[in-house]
């Protein structure tokens, strides 16, 4: 197994729902740069589903549970092509036609 890196932003979701954690998360992350490892503290049980799911959406890199701290804790690397999701909505992704009187 590789290690994880150690993190250039922290953000803690400790007592949060996943879609509240990732509202913060994505608040956080929206000026990092690509490469940036960041760490979420996450005590809600779905993390471990829901975590890797938003990676995937996004197409930020998930790289695991970090091993060792008492409170669970996650590890994903941003990514240059990564797409944006909605600031209301983590789990859709930002239609900038949205909004704009198209309809679908």
């Amino acid at each position: 197994m590789t290690a994880i890196p150690a993190p250039h932003i922290t953000v803690d979701g400790t007592g949060l729902l996943c879609v509240t954690l990732l509202l913060r998360l994505s608040k956080q992350i929206d000026s990092a740069a690509p490469g940036t490892v960041v760490h979420i503290i996450a005590t809600d049980p779905a993390a471990p589903l829901d975590l890797p799911a938003w990676c995937h959406v996004t197409g930020h890199t998930y790289l695991g549970p970090v091993p060792g701290p008492e409170q669970p804790v996650y590890a994903l690397q941003l990514t240059a092509d990564a797409l944006r999701t909605r600031p209301d909505a983590p789990w859709h992704r930002d239609d900038p036609e949205r909004g704009r009187g198209r309809s679908k």
